[in-house]
């Protein structure tokens, strides 16, 4: 018999219902008991995981079926039960949204689930949701559901006195702005934005803890020893500087752990605060916000130069989404303020006022196919003829470009590298693609 850990999965009906929240509230609370919580996010974000990351004080690790697959979903969670005290995993939008979904993958390894549900403006039809949620599919083992932003006692009573069919009711969160998370597009704003996150986070703890949400957790046999993984040296003594500030800061912490199994070391340098890069053989500049920062941007030619003579070189560098745009000629904002960027590639961006593409991707190249994810909200005129295309896998649609320029790869799509080692090594290895 393998070990059992004590795991819980929390979902909802939807996005926006307070998942992150409650997620980030009780891993707190397990670190500050003197606990060690992995957590995880199931789907493609990058911003949720910097809030449970702080919250828990451990890298936050993606599950997902289809990018990272069942296999290496069943390994990072092998590795969790042996090394953690408590699994914590958040789900994406609602319990049974997406293919694969949330459900899915508590399905598939038997995880308890906990729904939260928004019950703003309802009284009886949260309890018909939550039974909506439990038998939609009767094998998800529900152990119980909260009920966030409550108005007032009052209304906590009056969804008390439902019937919930046999269905746990755990308790009412009250609404409250000193806890609430804040948003914008593309998502929950960064944990380093945020300058009473742990406030926040201990004030969300008083409201969970009279719940006892910590007896939800159950012991759960995950596979026994799935097979090891091996990765090859392909990146030994290869420098990778990698951009990390407010302005890029989009990275699965997954894809750091790839490159340093590879072999290479990581530098960490910022395009907003530093006026050169870092002695490295290779850059990576990650997607992010560099539409909110233009300006800085803009000012910053030291950096600029930097990144231009490393190209100039023949030096290798990767850029994705935001990191893609900082590296065109010009980028304009939501607000028509168009800034002067590195025009390394040749094009324009405009950021938009809506979603301009959103799905999983995936790129056939001649080391086998790789799989991510793209979401933005900017259209780009870019004059080059794309290397490849990606493949949307759940749309009849073409999926992201992705550019070649002399030592440069480029792209809108998030790579999850870990979905092929030997496609990731080239992206920073001299001399190749």
């Amino acid at each position: 018999m393998s070990k059992k850990a004590l795991s819980l999965l929390i979902s909802g009906i939807a996005s926006n219902q307070g998942k992150t929240t409650i997620t980030a509230c009780l891993a707190h609370k397990l670190k500050k008991d003197g606990f060690k919580v992995q957590v995880f996010k199931i789907g493609p974000d990058f911003l949720d995981p910097q809030i449970l990351e702080f919250a828990s004080g451990h890298h936050v690790k993606q599950l997902d079926m289809w990018m990272v697959g069942d296999m290496d979903c069943s390994r990072l969670l092998h590795e969790a039960y042996i090394s953690m005290d408590y699994i914590l995993i958040e789900g994406v939008m609602g319990l049974y949204d997406g293919k694969p979904s949330t459900a899915d993958l508590a399905l598939a390894f038997n995880i308890p689930v906990i729904a939260v549900i928004d019950a703003r403006a309802m009284s009886g039809s949260f309890a018909a949701l939550t039974y909506g949620l439990a038998n939609y599919n009767n094998k998800i083992n529900l152990c119980g559901v909260i009920a966030n932003r409550i108005a007032s006692k009052h209304h906590l009573n009056l969804i008390q006195s439902c019937d919930f069919k046999g269905i746990k009711f755990l308790g009412g969160i009250e609404e409250n702005s000193e806890i609430a998370i804040n948003s914008r597009h593309l998502g929950l704003l960064q944990a380093n934005e945020i300058s009473d996150l742990d406030t926040k986070l201990n004030l969300g703890i008083k409201s969970i803890e009279q719940y006892n949400l910590i007896d939800c957790f159950e012991p759960v046999e995950f596979r026994k020893n799935p097979p090891v993984k091996t990765y090859p040296e392909s990146l030994k003594n290869i420098k990778i500087g990698i951009a990390h500030d407010l302005a890029f800061s989009f990275l699965y912490s997954q894809n750091i752990s790839v490159l340093e199994k590879l072999g290479a070391k990581i530098v960490y340098f910022s395009v907003l605060n530093d006026e050169e890069l870092p002695s490295i053989d290779s850059l990576f500049l990650p997607g992010g916000y560099p539409e909110l920062y233009l300006s800085k941007l803009e000012k910053n030619k030291n950096m600029q130069e930097s990144i231009i003579k490393h190209y100039q070189i023949n030096k290798k560098i990767y850029a994705e989404c935001g990191g893609m745009l900082y590296l065109m000629e010009t980028l304009t904002d939501i607000n028509g303020k168009t800034a002067k960027l590195t025009g390394i590639i040749p094009g324009q961006a405009v950021m938009q006022g809506k979603i301009s593409s959103l799905g999983y991707q995936e790129l056939q190249t001649s080391y086998g196919n790789i799989r991510g994810h793209t979401f933005h909200y900017s259209q780009s005129k870019i004059n080059l003829q794309p290397l490849a295309l990606a493949k949307y896998p759940n749309k009849d649609i073409p999926g992201e470009a992705l550019y070649k320029i002399n030592s440069l790869i480029a792209t809108y799509c998030h790579f999850y590298f870990d979905s092929n080692i030997d496609f990731t090594a080239s992206l920073f290895t001299p001399n190749t693609i």
